[in-house]
């Protein structure tokens, strides 16, 4: 079914799409201060990525790249819930997630 869908679509929007979702996610990342939108951000490019691998192995016709996703988004979970701990941690502490204000706690 995927790739029936993959060959009515075609490989080069998919490939067209990451790099807009990937792009978007990027300039969130670097643009934003606020800590939350930063890990959106960084869940978005990772989404991306993932999409495109999914994309290449339908039309290589190896799962391969779709292992490597499950794996990845895995990972993804991990690091969102160890990432958000960290958040309300500091905002317990600080009262705010400003990536600006937290540059005091240096040290």
């Amino acid at each position: 079914m995927l790739n029936n869908i993959l060959e009515q679509v075609g490989i080069d929007n998919y490939i067209c799409l990451c790099i807009l979702l990937f792009t978007v996610g990027a300039i969130g990342l670097l643009y934003r201060r606020s800590a939350i939108v930063m890990l959106m951000s960084v869940e978005l490019m990772l989404a991306a990525a993932n999409m495109l691998l999914v994309a290449f192995s339908v039309y290589h016709q190896d799962t391969g790249g779709q292992v490597f996703v499950i794996f990845s988004l895995a990972a993804a979970a991990a690091e969102i819930a160890v990432g958000l701990a960290i958040l309300v941690a500091i905002y317990r502490n600080t009262g705010a997630i400003d990536i600006d204000e937290l540059k005091n706690l240096k040290g």
